[in-house]
C-alpha cells in the first residue's frame, strides 16, 4: 500500500459515511471522490485491505 492508498482510506474512514468493512460501500465512496488508485488496490489485493482495516497493518 502506497502513501497515496493510505490517504485515500483515511479521507474515507474520516468522512464517517460508510463501514469501512462494507467493502463494496467503501469502493462506491471512493469512485464518488475520484480515488480511483484506492479501487484499484482493493480489487488488486482485498486481503491487504481488510487485515489494514482489522488490524492498522499495512
Amino acid at each position: 500500500m502506497n502513501e497515496k492508498v493510505f490517504a485515500q482510506i483515511m479521507d474515507i474512514r474520516d468522512s464517517g459515511r460508510v463501514n469501512m468493512f462494507d467493502i463494496s460501500a467503501v469502493q462506491r465512496m471512493a469512485f464518488k471522490m475520484e480515488f480511483y488508485e484506492l479501487i484499484c488496490f482493493i480489487e488488486r489485493d482485498r486481503a491487504a485491505y481488510v487485515r489494514f482495516i482489522l488490524t492498522g497493518e499495512e
